[in-house]
């Protein structure tokens, strides 16, 4: 998911894990640390004759789903990155969840970029309107804040446009003007 740097954070669409515990995207380890551990089986228990060390079939599921959620995730950012080129902040950010295999996976994502207009020059606020857009959209399955922050950027672009034809409006009038103003000199 993009998110700007006027503050604004999008987070990324997430699945609903019955057994998963929300958590706030962080790349600090020493703040993941803090988290408490997912509830690993007991050593000295066994279900349906397992070893200790061995997951219960809903704790392989949960993994599983936690691996593709991670996968999804991970190329999703990728995609934005991709798309943004100069405009990235720097790179993706992630939220993790611990899963009951020991394993942290991704589960939401964000890519932070400059979605300022470029001061005094409509035509690059354009070029960089539509490079946000695609930014935004790049991934397969563009999240509801991407969509918001593509139709931002669509907006930007409008308003760049009309600010591009207005000097161009005004370049030619005084253009015009001029040269009314040499024809009326010389009569």
């Amino acid at each position: 998911m993009i998110s700007s740097l006027s503050g604004t954070r999008f987070p990324t669409q997430q699945a609903d894990y019955s057994q998963r515990q929300p958590l706030a995207p962080t790349n600090d380890p020493a703040q993941e640390a803090q988290k408490a551990p997912a509830p690993k089986p007991d050593a000295n228990q066994s279900t349906s004759g397992q070893n200790s060390g061995e997951l219960s079939e809903a704790d392989l599921k949960v993994v599983r789903e936690l691996k593709q959620t991670d996968t999804e995730v991970r190329a999703h950012e990728a995609a934005h990155m991709a798309a943004a080129g100069g405009i990235a902040t720097g790179g993706a950010t992630f939220g993790y969840q611990q899963g009951p295999d020991g394993v942290r996976y991704a589960v939401s994502g964000e890519v932070n970029i400059d979605t300022s207009p470029v001061s005094g020059d409509p035509a690059a606020t354009l070029r960089k309107a539509d490079t946000i857009r695609r930014a935004a959209l790049a991934p397969a399955e563009p999240s509801g804040p991407d969509m918001r922050v593509a139709a931002s950027a669509t907006a930007m672009a409008a308003r760049a446009q009309v600010e591009l034809l207005q000097k161009n409006q005004n370049s030619q009038n005084g253009y015009k003007n001029h040269l009314g103003s040499q024809i009326d000199l010389s009569a």
